[in-house]
């Protein structure tokens, strides 16, 4: 289903992730660094990630229909990831290079397939044993963009991945962490999820429903979507953690860049194309907050450096006390909030993969 979504005005942030994707790639290894950091001498490039490399491609490859001018070679940092496949421990990481290949090439997807078989997935990883929210969500994705393609059919195992991943969803309509029963943390962080675990339901679930025309995985996207749009700030900020037995926000900050520009618009942009429903205003809500309509009323935007600094958080010495005070919903002192200027690539790979799409054809970087 194609639904005609309101006009974001977005073309300005895609050359700026441009531009700070190909500052954070380290051409020595052929792969995305793990951050880019503002020092006292300027920016420094940190540690190299595999994960955000593959998640950094997806925003690239998104953005190529509509971009030109990038100086990354996409096709030539896929096969790098490739190149030794150690890093590849978890069902998370097995899900983003399946979602990978799928909207990169057949050519890739047979590579894959190659390399791994699928058939234990579920019981030969400690996270999909433990039934993590947000790595069981980007194996759902994988499976089911692969089985999109046409190179192989997942039904059956998206399917049981989809369940396991139902089990986490209270009655409020929000994910908890992980599954509550399968280890004692889980008791806890069971009841407990972080934004990246309702995004990510949400739009793994809504392609989930539209590939394999399942109305009961639109429905479920569909209440969670609903359910972090009714506790969205004021100011449009996606807000840090939820409870789900009463529904309450647990812990509001950080807010991070990425919820508001990439994760949120992703998600919700796909359950749009899933079901027609509009989040248009929550979405543009929550952009104008990185640029000036939040608590500091500061643009976390820098052309400069082509990023969107990473959060506003409080810089508040933690302790038992403020874990106390963030279960029971309480904000940080209103001076205690700062910018944290550092930027991963994958957040603005995000950005691409949900911004991209609405900029006009041809954009030149």
């Amino acid at each position: 289903m194609c639904i005609s979504t309101p006009v974001l005005e977005t073309s300005h942030l895609v050359p700026l992730a441009i531009k700070g994707i190909e500052s954070m790639f380290d051409s020595e290894t052929g792969l995305f660094c793990h951050r880019l950091r503002k020092t006292s001498s300027g920016l420094a490039r940190e540690g190299i990630s595999h994960r955000y490399t593959a998640m950094t491609l997806l925003g690239l490859l998104r953005a190529e229909s509509v971009v030109t001018g990038s100086a990354i070679d996409t096709e030539a940092v896929v096969a790098r990831l490739f190149d030794s496949t150690v890093w590849v421990d978890n069902v998370g990481d097995l899900g983003l290079l399946l979602w990978l290949c799928a909207n990169s090439s057949p050519k890739h997807l047979k590579q894959f397939y190659a390399r791994f078989d699928l058939s234990r997935a579920l019981e030969s990883y400690p996270d999909a044993r433990r039934r993590f929210t947000m790595e069981l969500s980007w194996f759902l994705t994988g499976l089911v963009l692969a089985t999109n393609a046409g190179v192989a059919n997942h039904h059956q195992l998206a399917k049981k991945t989809y369940n396991l991943l139902r089990a986490n969803q209270g009655k409020q309509g929000l994910f908890g962490h992980m599954s509550a029963w399968h280890s004692v943390a889980g008791g806890f962080r069971g009841h407990i999820g972080s934004f990246a675990d309702q995004v990510y339901p949400i739009f793994a679930m809504a392609h989930f429903s539209r590939i394999f025309s399942d109305s009961e995985a639109r429905d479920n996207a569909l209440r969670c979507a609903n359910a972090i749009c009714s506790l969205q700030g004021s100011l449009g900020q996606w807000w840090w953690h939820y409870e789900t037995i009463t529904g309450r926000i647990v812990e509001h900050y950080p807010v991070y860049s990425v919820h508001q520009h990439g994760m949120a618009p992703m998600a919700l942009l796909a359950l749009t194309e899933t079901c027609g429903a509009d989040f248009h205003a929550p979405i543009r809500t929550g952009l104008n907050w990185i640029t000036g309509t939040n608590e500091l009323r500061e643009d976390l935007e820098d052309q400069d450096a082509g990023v969107a600094w990473r959060c506003i958080h409080a810089q508040e010495a933690h302790s038992m006390l403020t874990g106390v005070r963030a279960l029971a919903g309480n904000m940080p002192t209103p001076g205690s909030l700062r910018i944290l200027y550092e930027c991963r690539p994958y957040e603005l790979g995000w950005l691409l993969y949900a911004l991209a799409p609405l900029s006009p054809p041809e954009l030149t970087v």
